[in-house]
């Protein structure tokens, strides 16, 4: 049975790490600069999960882990403001700003999706614990 809580403890620290992924993502949606201020926009960034192997039994149940957080490389969002500060100065673009291209849409429904997963293992937890301690009762 502990190896139940740890599979869903894996998954509880990789759905934080999801989330937090993505309150980056909603937070940087307006941001059209890079740490050094030259004029680049955010780039999304998203978590791949990758299964977890269990070191004490190579046959039994592994967890999940985060393999990486990747960096999106679609192109930026295009708007015609010349008189912006950030504007492109000469090419294709001359004229537009580049802004984040990050669909708010798409980053609610994964948020919506990582909290539910969230909820499940911590009642995966409770069912685990419960379980734990009927079992200590009847042993009692």
């Amino acid at each position: 049975m502990l190896s139940s809580l740890d599979i869903s403890t894996s998954a509880l620290v990789a759905q934080r790490t999801r989330l937090n992924t993505i309150s980056g993502n909603i937070a940087n949606i307006s941001s059209l600069q890079d740490e050094q201020g030259n004029a680049k926009p955010y780039q999304q960034r998203f978590t791949i999960f990758q299964t977890a192997e269990n070191p004490t039994d190579p046959n039994g149940p592994a967890g999940v882990k985060v393999a990486s957080v990747e960096t999106d490389d679609r192109e930026p969002l295009h708007r015609y403001q010349p008189d912006h500060p950030l504007a492109i100065k000469d090419g294709k673009w001359k004229g537009y700003v580049a802004y984040p291209n990050i669909n708010l849409n798409e980053q609610f429904v994964d948020s919506l999706e990582a909290t539910r997963s969230y909820e499940a293992n911590i009642g995966v937890m409770e069912i685990t614990k419960n379980m734990s301690r009927q079992s200590l009762s009847i042993l009692a």
